[in-house]
């Protein structure tokens, strides 16, 4: 993932959790990670989907969390935002007449699997909580 859309990701939810029983809006949490408010909008509906936050319309609108904090894992995010592999992209024509071309896919599939479970599991022992915990 060489993008920041995880990053924006845990940032909205960071400030979600540190203010559970506002309603945040997406222009004010662009604000706080310096980016457009569309760009915010976007990542919302992504976590929206999957069942991490709520949100409303109107003058009253914006954005909570869908559960409490220490009930969402830094993977469920990661899920939700997840879009390429963590090594990025494979080769989509090597050279099938090369002896490690014909093969390189089958063995990069394997290692990209290795490498998202590990980065998965690593995630899933730290709670949305544990992390906003380190803002004061």
């Amino acid at each position: 993932m060489n993008n920041t859309r995880f990053a924006t990701a845990v940032h909205i939810m960071t400030l979600l959790t540190k203010s559970p029983q506002e309603w945040l809006t997406s222009e004010w949490m662009a604000g706080s990670i310096n980016i457009n408010p569309v760009i915010v909008r976007k990542e919302i509906g992504v976590l929206k989907e999957a069942g991490l936050i709520i949100s409303r319309q109107g003058k009253e609108g914006g954005s909570q969390l869908a559960k409490n904090a220490d009930q969402i894992s830094i993977s469920e995010i990661y899920s939700a935002i997840k879009n390429t592999e963590v090594l990025g992209k494979k080769n989509n024509n090597p050279n099938p007449a090369c002896s490690v071309g014909k093969e390189i896919n089958t063995h990069l599939n394997t290692l990209f699997e290795e490498t998202d479970r590990l980065v998965f599991n690593f995630l899933g022992d730290k709670s949305l909580k544990e992390f906003a915990d380190q803002f004061s």
